[in-house]
C-alpha cells in the first residue's frame, strides 16, 4: 500500500526511529500506527540487546525532594559516553524519571523499572532510548529517604546526589541540611556516627590498630588501648557528626547542627556518586 509522508513523519515524532524504518514499519503494518510501533520496539529491542554487555558509565544521578521536604529520591540514570550526559533531552529525560520516582515512591530499584511511565514500563522505556539514542540506557541506583525534613542536593553538574534525613523540617533546618549535604559530597563519611558502624567495620579497624602498634614495637598489654584510640581517630574522619565541618573547620559538623538548632540532627543520609 501506498504509506504517506505525514504518517512515516508522525511515526518517526512518536517513537524517534529514523525515517526508513519508520517507513518499512508502517509497510510491513499495512499502514497500522499502532501495529508499526510495536514492530519498531521490537527492533528497538533487537539493537538495545547488542549493547547490553556495553558499560554505562556515564550519566546523572539526580536527587529530588517533595514539596513539603518529607521525602527524597535520588536516581542513577546511567548512558555511555559524557556527550549524551550532557544532552538536553537526556537531561530532560532523566530528570523526569527521577520526579516520576519521587511521586510514586517506588519501594526499590525492580520497582522503579516494573512501574507503568507514559504507557509502558521503566525498563521497557529503557530498551526503547537505547534503541533511539544509540547508547546503552539504564538505572543503575535508586535510593529513597523519609524524615521530618530532607534536604536534596546535587554535585558537580549531577555527578553526586545526596539526601540528608532532618529531625526538623523548617527552613532554617533545611539550609543547614543543605551544608551537610555538601559536606557529605565532599568527605563521603560511612556513617551518621559511631553507633551506626557495623560491627565488623569496627572490628577491622580495631585489628588494624592492634597490628599497626605492634609493629611500631608497643608492649603487648597496651595493644587493645592504643587500638581503641586509633579507632576514635576513625570516628572523627569518616563519621558525619564527628568530621571537620567543611565550611568551618574549627567545629564539627555536630557542633555546626547544634548551633543552628539545639534539636536539630541528622537521622540518616544516601549518597549516590555516578559510576560507583
Amino acid at each position: 500500500m501506498n504509506i504517506t509522508a505525514s504518517a512515516v513523519n508522525e511515526l518517526r515524532k512518536a517513537t524517534g526511529a529514523g525515517m526508513m524504518e519508520c517507513k518499512k514499519a508502517l509497510q510491513e503494518s499495512n499502514g497500522d500506527m499502532e501495529a508499526a510501533i510495536d514492530i519498531l520496539r521490537k527492533k528497538g529491542a533487537a539493537k538495545a540487546a547488542k549493547r547490553a554487555d556495553r558499560e554505562a558509565a556515564e550519566g546523572l544521578a539526580i536527587a529530588v525532594s517533595n514539596d513539603d521536604n518529607s521525602f527524597g529520591v535520588i536516581v542513577e540514570i546511567n548512558c555511555e559516553t559524557d556527550f549524551v550526559a550532557k544532552n538536553d533531552d537526556f537531561i530532560a529525560f532523566a530528570k523526569d524519571i527521577a520526579n516520576f520516582a519521587l511521586n510514586n515512591k517506588p519501594a526499590d530499584l525492580d520497582a522503579l523499572k516494573s512501574m507503568e511511565y507514559n504507557g509502558k514500563s521503566i525498563a521497557d522505556t529503557l530498551i526503547e532510548k537505547t534503541a533511539v539514542i544509540g547508547e546503552k540506557i539504564d538505572i543503575s541506583n535508586y535510593a529513597s529517604l523519609n524524615a521530618e525534613g530532607v534536604a536534596a542536593y546535587n554535585h558537580a553538574n549531577f555527578r553526586i546526589g545526596v539526601l540528608v534525613g532532618l529531625t526538623q523540617g523548617d527552613n532554617a533546618s533545611l539550609e543547614a541540611g543543605k551544608d551537610v549535604a555538601m559536606q557529605i559530597a565532599a568527605m563521603n563519611p560511612i556513617a551518621v556516627d559511631e553507633s551506626a558502624v557495623s560491627e565488623e567495620v569496627k572490628n577491622k579497624e580495631l585489628e588494624i590498630g592492634r597490628e599497626q602498634a605492634k609493629a611500631e614495637g608497643k608492649p603487648e598489654q597496651i595493644l587493645d588501648k592504643i587500638a581503641q584510640g586509633k579507632l576514635q581517630k576513625f570516628y572523627k574522619e569518616n563519621t558525619l557528626v564527628h568530621q571537620a565541618f567543611v565550611k568551618d573547620t574549627s567545629k564539627t559538623v555536630g557542633q555546626f547542627l547544634r548551633d543552628t538548632n539545639a534539636e536539630l540532627a541528622v537521622t540518616n543520609f544516601s549518597r549516590v556518586q555516578l559510576g560507583t
